[in-house]
């Protein structure tokens, strides 16, 4: 039995998250700010595009806040794939996935429920914040938002498996949040999100150009530019989605891996 588990799952996520509304604040607020801030801050000290010697109203130049603003969506879906999987963490303390374990059920079940019901919360508040495109100037079509929802879509199940993986490694939800912080924040802050990759000093690129979500980002970024990226070089389009779906298909094995191991040590 995969798919009754894995709905059942999927839908106590998704339950528990209305009943905890406040995450929505932590969630979309806290990248909000974070957008503003920095987008304000740098904004007259950055330049893309045609414009980048000249002037900042220069055909084709585009200012710090167009700029991070795809990398703040990536970063609302890390944000809500770190929330949600805490509770990954509180069940197995609780007990809850000892009784589950015991079910006649598949591992396969228990990680696609889980990582269903985090991709679903996270690609739900990525396309809230998505609607916001046409406030930073970003073109925003109906062509466009749906692309860039299945591309959210998929980071975004990347991402929860991610936080699924490192929360079956963990047993504290302290010590989780400190973890997954000291590498989610990272490889977001190295996904030329934040800053663009050709900018980088040629060490760094080569970092960027190897971390994973480098390539979630490009993708999204085609999918809101679909006439061309403005002054950016970035993976191309068919490279993004090959890395971003191999990604999420060796997370999401790896985690289903662990789960296997980790249940089969506490059921002993």
């Amino acid at each position: 039995m995969t798919w009754l588990p894995a709905y059942t799952l999927w839908k106590r996520e998704i339950v528990r998250f209305l009943r905890q509304r406040n995450r929505v604040v932590s969630a979309l607020v806290q990248p909000l700010m974070f957008w503003l801030l920095f987008g304000t801050g740098f904004g007259g000290s950055f330049r893309m595009g045609a414009g980048a010697a000249g002037a900042a109203d220069s055909a084709g130049a585009q200012d710090f806040l167009e700029f991070l603003f795809p990398g703040t969506v990536i970063l609302v879906l890390l944000f809500t794939a770190i929330f949600s999987t805490f509770s990954l963490i509180q069940d197995r303390n609780e007990g809850f996935l000892q009784s589950v374990l015991v079910a006649p059920v598949s591992r396969a079940g228990l990680v696609l429920g889980k990582a269903a019901g985090g991709t679903t919360l996270a690609w739900v508040q990525g396309l809230l914040f998505l609607c916001l495109a046409p406030l930073a100037g970003v073109p925003l079509s109906v062509s466009t938002f749906l692309v860039g929802a299945a591309v959210l879509l998929l980071v975004g199940f990347g991402l929860t498996a991610l936080g699924l993986l490192g929360g079956w490694l963990m047993d504290s939800v302290q010590g989780f949040h400190a973890i997954m912080m000291l590498v989610l924040m990272p490889l977001w802050l190295l996904s030329g999100g934040f800053f663009p990759l050709d900018g980088a000093p040629p060490w760094l690129a080569f970092i960027m150009r190897a971390n994973p979500l480098t390539y979630g980002v490009a993708a999204f970024r085609h999918a809101l530019y679909p006439g061309g990226l403005p002054g950016q070089d970035v993976p191309s389009m068919a490279v993004s989605l090959g890395v971003s779906v191999a990604f999420a298909a060796v997370i999401f094995a790896g985690a289903w891996m662990i789960v296997g191991r980790r249940t089969r040590g506490d059921l002993r």
